[in-house]
């Protein structure tokens, strides 16, 4: 996975409450266990017509949302099913990290292990972030995650959450199986020193 020091972005708003899974990526997209092209079908039933061509006035068909890595969202972000597929798409089209006053629990576990960073932010935020990008576009966010700060376009500074081992895992860009590669050689060490407990716990 790349990882995640600093972002600097611009960034594009959805202005919806409850986004779920199914409208994130649709279950029919599911069969597939390769990320790639997930991106394309990010908010499918939002962004294409029946016949498969852009509709025109989504916020993802636009000029002003290609290269963009932050979205801001509406309350409660990445409801309903489980799929890990959500933030499979969400990163395949370009996007590091999701602002919102609050994200499902499992949705948050899931982007957090595929390096998409959940930024929780207050109401206030949210509205002024909302309103900023009616009349500017520009308008950029940075997130540092060492710091586990944020600072908005207006200069104003907020810190966020986040679990030290998440937090470590994104910062190294990578996941939960990398992380224990990386100390392979002390669990191997650990097997030489304690060779009765390893071959008990194997029975």
């Amino acid at each position: 996975m790349k990882p995640f020091t600093t972002l600097k972005s611009k960034y594009i708003t959805l202005q919806v409450n409850d986004i779920d899974t199914d409208q994130i990526i649709p279950a029919r997209f599911l069969k597939v266990t390769d990320k790639n092209g997930l991106g394309d079908n990010l908010f499918c039933d939002w962004r294409y017509n029946e016949d498969g061509s852009p509709k025109a006035d989504f916020i993802l068909n636009k000029p002003e949302a290609q290269g963009v890595q932050i979205l801001v969202a509406g309350d409660n972000f990445g409801c309903g099913s489980s799929r890990e597929h959500a933030p499979w798409a969400i990163t395949g089209f370009g996007f590091r990290a999701i602002l919102s006053t609050s994200f499902a629990d499992i949705f948050r576990g899931n982007a957090l292990k595929n390096s998409l960073l959940p930024v929780i932010v207050d109401r206030e935020t949210l509205n002024y972030l909302f309103d900023l990008n009616e009349t500017d576009k520009d308008a950029e966010i940075f997130i540092d995650l060492a710091a586990q700060q944020v600072t908005l376009p207006n200069g104003k500074i907020f810190k966020f959450p986040i679990d030290d081992f998440s937090k470590t895992c994104l910062v190294g860009g990578i996941d939960q199986l990398g992380y224990l590669q990386k100390h392979q050689a002390a669990v191997e060490d650990y097997e030489k020193k304690h060779p009765a407990r390893v071959n008990s716990l194997a029975r």
